[in-house]
């Protein structure tokens, strides 16, 4: 759920993420002004501000000009004690679901277009007709196999297990594509999203179900297996 860390973790393995600031709310509160000039001059306009350990877009603001920067971060930091100020990308958004433990394997992508200027929480959750849905993704397969090779190399930077759902901007200009958010509790009823892309790959629900049982069964016996004790 922290989306700093996991930014930083990703960066570290060589994965692509959107550039981004971080900042706390004492820094904030601290010194406003320099923080919107360092957050405009290295990220530009437009940008996004979000707290940094929520989920499902809960306090996500757009900011398309300076006059909204200190709202948006003001925002944000009710729903959390720091926040990530992101570079705005003109993207698609992909999503890859990823199973396994240590040999995971990724799914055919989706894509999520909403309707709203950005996928946010009314998109998701509110507005019946806030979003829509494509799987498979009509992508090139060339760029499509690239994206979810880094879906399961960005699972593993983080050390993931049994499930996830791995988000991906492409940039709708340069085909460029960015690790945006690794989510490990994805919606799972039969509509969503992750069974949604696993049926679309071949696995239908009721044997996602059982490989995601055994997956778990799996991981307790390793850690029942691990010393806790020096003799």
């Amino acid at each position: 759920m922290d989306k700093d860390v996991a930014k930083r973790l990703l960066h570290e393995a060589g994965i692509p993420v959107v550039p981004s600031l971080t900042v706390n709310r004492q820094q904030w509160q601290n010194n406003p002004q320099a923080i919107m000039k360092n957050a405009i001059d290295n990220l530009g306009l437009p940008l996004f501000v979000k707290p940094v350990c929520a989920g499902s877009s809960v306090g996500v603001k757009k900011v398309k000009e300076q006059a909204m920067f200190a709202e948006a971060m003001d925002f944000a930091l009710q729903f959390d004690l720091r926040v990530i100020i992101e570079k705005a990308i003109d993207c698609r958004e992909i999503e890859c679901a990823v199973l396994g433990n240590e040999d995971p394997a990724a799914s055919v992508l989706g894509e999520i277009t909403s309707h709203h200027e950005f996928y946010s929480y009314e998109a998701k959750y509110i507005d019946p007709a806030g979003a829509t849905s494509k799987i498979p993704a009509q992508i090139d397969s060339s760029l499509a196999d690239a994206i979810r090779k880094l879906a399961v190399a960005g699972y593993l930077a983080l050390g993931c297990s049994s499930m996830a759902r791995v988000d991906f901007f492409l940039d709708k200009k340069s085909n460029e594509f960015y690790l945006n958010e690794i989510n490990t509790l994805p919606g799972f009823t039969s509509i969503s999203m992750y069974p949604k892309l696993w049926e679309a790959t071949g696995l239908k629900y009721s044997d996602l179900l059982d490989r995601l049982i055994a997956l778990a069964q799996d991981r307790h016996q390793q850690k029942r297996a691990i010393k806790t004790e020096v003799e």
